[in-house]
């Protein structure tokens, strides 16, 4: 491909500023797709047309209505800046949005959270994990999946 004719979803800079457009478009497309299987779930549980989900730090249910986010477990701008020396932005989008990736939580803990790595912003402070009620294993386990999926992610 010639330089010229590249995009800029295209190019792999390692000094490229962070980016969101592609990463908001696929955060969209799966969020779209966890709130349809949370209305199944949700008519499965109760046959209420009322998205179910599980929060996935603290395991409590979360229903449609409830002030809830769909949460980065492992935050965009951490992948982008990681992967944007070999990656594209399309790509780190694939990779920010994996399905292991994205959860769902409470407002209060996401937003608390933010773009900050979940060990030391929450897990490592104790008074966070009980004002939360954080299930400290849950969350661990959710990472380490989280992890698993984002970090093995390969060139094909």
């Amino acid at each position: 491909m010639e330089k010229e004719k590249l995009t800029k979803n295209q190019i792999i800079n390692p000094n490229r500023p962070y980016w969101r457009k592609e990463i908001d478009e696929a955060f969209a497309k799966r969020k779209a797709l966890m709130h349809e299987v949370a209305l199944k779930r949700g008519r499965a549980y109760d046959g209420e047309s009322i998205a179910l989900f599980h929060d996935c730090y603290t395991g409590k249910l979360l229903r449609g209505g409830d002030r809830y986010d769909y949460e980065h477990i492992i935050s965009a701008e951490i992948l982008f800046d990681r992967f944007k020396a070999t990656h594209t932005n399309q790509e780190i989008a694939e990779i920010v949005n994996h399905p292991d990736n994205v959860g769902v939580t409470l407002r209060s803990i996401n937003q608390y959270k933010g773009k900050h790595p979940l060990v030391s912003r929450i897990l490592n402070n104790p008074e966070k994990v009980k004002e939360f009620g954080i299930d400290a294993q849950l969350a661990k386990t959710n990472l380490l999946k989280a992890e698993k999926a984002v970090y093995s992610f390969r060139k094909k």
